[in-house]
């Protein structure tokens, strides 16, 4: 008994130290991630800027160009007509046209430098994205392994009955998971976070515009620069909204619905929602409503995104014993044998319902759109 104390002991000195180096190695690949991004949004800045002295040098190289043309005219009609003109005259002519093709010679090699590190800037970006997208891909990874680590292989013990079906569909869910956290990552990474990284890059611009263009282009880029912001916030919120709509807890489920469908309606305007209530509606657990909120998020979700659908319906049935929610939705459809064991989805509508003690139904075939059918039996107690 004494030895198999010590090697579980033992065992669970080398778990923790694994799972200790497993998040140290996350952290460093997270700050490699942040530095390529700071490294990129730099770039950007860099490459905007020699992208602006390109196009300044091509148009001052056109003007030398045409005054090249012009000065080499001049001294060719000053050298038919020698006899007609004096020796400054002459002397000024030469110099003239040997001035600008040495500028216009000058100016073609500074474009050429210039696009030289325009092109190197813009692999190097290249090679920066891919980094960015690997180390989140990595991150992504260790993330799915340490949270399986942590959160399973500690209780395997009670979880033995049918170890196969239930591993998979534990690291079903657990994949599931991490990929509504990358997606809400992502989301945020694409939304406010690199509107508020353009904001910072705007204000550079707005600097040097109104040193190389005066203050009415500049304050031209300030107004542009307030439409950003407004628009960042306006991101933040609807993110918020989505992960935890504050009038679900002050209304209740049917009110949070009908203002969710409006919110949806407003982002994705070729989609048109009908939603209709029937019964006396009640006001449920919490957990009840958030569950039932999501599984209607959920399928309205998965409609927008991959159904691409013009127009749904969202039915909500309230009985005595029970509740009854129908969303339905003229897109493309699916085959759900097929999309049953992949879709992460329809899984996590599958655990809530099961969690409530409910029923599920799909019924959808390819190009002939999809319903879905829930039934939640309503606790009293």
């Amino acid at each position: 008994m004494t030895n198999m104390n010590f090697e579980t002991q033992s065992l669970d000195v080398i778990f923790d130290r694994m799972v200790e180096v497993m998040d140290h190695s996350k952290k460093d690949i997270f700050i490699i991630s942040e530095q390529s991004r700071q490294s990129f949004e730099e770039m950007k800045v860099e490459l905007e800027i020699i992208r602006g002295d390109i196009e300044t040098v091509i148009i001052e190289g056109d003007l030398l160009e045409s005054k090249s043309r012009h000065s080499r005219n001049r001294l060719a009609e000053v050298s038919k007509n020698f006899d007609s003109y004096d020796e400054p005259q002459v002397r000024q002519a030469y110099e003239t046209a040997n001035e600008i093709q040495i500028n216009l010679l000058i100016k073609r090699s500074e474009e050429r430098q210039l696009r030289l590190r325009r092109d190197d800037l813009e692999r190097r970006l290249q090679g920066l994205l891919e980094m960015i997208e690997r180390a989140d891909h990595l991150v992504n990874q260790v993330n799915i392994v340490m949270n399986y680590l942590t959160s399973d292989l500690k209780n395997v013990g009670a979880a033995l009955e049918n170890a196969k079906i239930k591993q998979d569909f534990t690291l079903k869910i657990i994949e599931a998971q991490e990929e509504e956290r990358k997606r809400l990552s992502r989301e945020i990474h694409d939304g406010p976070a690199q509107m508020l990284a353009n904001v910072l890059l705007r204000t550079d611009l707005i600097n040097l515009t109104y040193q190389q263009r005066g203050g009415e282009a500049a304050m031209k880029e300030i107004l542009d620069l307030k439409k950003m912001v407004r628009d960042a916030l306006s991101e933040v919120r609807r993110i918020i909204y989505d992960l935890r709509p504050m009038a679900l807890d002050d209304l209740g489920l049917i009110p949070t619905l009908r203002k969710y469908i409006t919110t949806i309606e407003e982002y994705n305007p070729t989609g048109k929602i009908n939603f209709q209530n029937f019964g006396e509606e009640k006001r449920l657990d919490t957990n009840f409503e958030v569950a039932i909120f999501r599984i209607v998020q959920e399928c309205l979700t998965n409609g927008t995104k991959h159904g691409k659908f013009t127009e749904a319906w969202v039915k909500v049935e309230w009985l005595k014993q029970k509740i009854n929610i129908i969303v339905k939705d003229n897109g493309a459809g699916f085959d759900p044998e097929v999309a049953k064991e992949k879709s992460f989805g329809l899984i996590g509508m599958k655990e809530r319902v099961d969690l409530l003690e409910g029923s599920m139904k799909v019924i959808s075939s390819p190009g002939k759109g999809t319903s879905i059918l829930f039934s939640i039996p309503l606790n009293e107690e």
